[in-house]
């Protein structure tokens, strides 16, 4: 019973349910922003409806349809959310701090400082 509990108060399961709860809302957003563009794109030229399309015999229509309101609802998603996100991110993100220096860089720097202050002393230098 101990680990069904630990299993249900784990933090990444509450922060993949708030995920899921807010994505599916989110798709009604999408959704009602995607109707609009298809709206937009209606009055400019029609509605993009290739339902009744076949290659022989074959009825591709319902399939270009779905790829075409696919293809608008990527480019919904990349242009009104996730391109201006990653430029308020860019404009909001502090500045890179200096790169720490690796263990040999400091290592490499004393020994340097060693043989430095060795041969002002007028003693040999420490082999590398």
């Amino acid at each position: 019973m101990k680990g069904f509990r630990d299993f249900l108060m784990r933090g990444n399961l509450i922060d993949l349910a708030v995920a899921f709860i807010l994505g599916a809302s989110f798709g009604t957003v999408v959704s009602s922003f995607t109707q609009i563009i298809m709206d937009l794109i209606g009055l400019a030229g029609g509605n993009p409806n290739f339902d009744t399309v076949t290659i022989g015999s074959i009825n591709v229509g319902k399939f270009l349809t779905a790829l075409v309101a696919f293809v608008i609802v990527a480019a919904v998603l990349y242009f009104a959310i996730v391109r201006p996100y990653q430029m308020l991110k860019a404009r909001l993100a502090k500045p890179d701090a200096p790169a720490k220096p690796t263990t040999d860089e400091l290592l490499t720097e004393i020994r340097d400082l060693l043989a430095s202050n060795a041969t002002n002393n007028g003693h040999k230098p420490p082999m590398p």
